[in-house]
């Protein structure tokens, strides 16, 4: 889950620093990570902010595929509070988008962040969906602005 490599490199190739994170940014990481290596048919999952941008994310990519994984991310979740706002739905629980080849997953986390997960056509949505929850009721209660500034500055290095 470490977005900087023991070399010194970081998302990308860069050099860059290591970055020292707080235990609480350990466990939110080591969660996404573990939520991601363990759930059938998850292929890449992404933590982000109420602002667009990512958290976390469950395997070093490229930074612009992580930039634009948490905008689609944002993006439907936008929607949905759309949808939700002009037809009073309340709020949102679990955007599910069906793909020819997988799915998009999209569930609040808490203060505004969300957790977007990337599956592909062998998961069990039920199983998917349950074990998002899980990681939610794990990890959003630690989620604390604090938090999401370091595990956000983590990310951009």
């Amino acid at each position: 889950m470490s977005i900087v490599h023991s070399s010194g490199k970081g998302v990308g190739g860069h050099e860059c620093a290591p970055v020292q994170l707080s235990a609480e940014a350990k466990t939110f990481n080591w969660l996404l990570d573990s939520f991601t290596t363990n759930t059938a048919g998850v292929v890449e999952a992404i933590a982000v902010s109420s602002d667009g941008l990512p958290m976390a994310m469950s395997s070093v990519r490229e930074r612009a595929n992580a930039d634009r994984l948490a905008a689609v991310v944002s993006g439907m979740t936008s929607l949905a509070g759309g949808v939700a706002h002009c037809y009073s739905l309340g709020v949102l629980n679990r955007v599910i988008v069906d793909l020819s080849e997988g799915y998009l997953l999209v569930t609040s986390i808490s203060a505004g962040s969300v957790l977007g997960v990337i599956a592909d056509r062998s998961a069990n949505l039920g199983t998917v969906a349950y074990e998002m929850t899980l990681f939610v009721g794990r990890a959003g209660s630690a989620l604390t602005p604090q938090l999401i500034v370091e595990l956000k500055n983590s990310v951009q290095q």
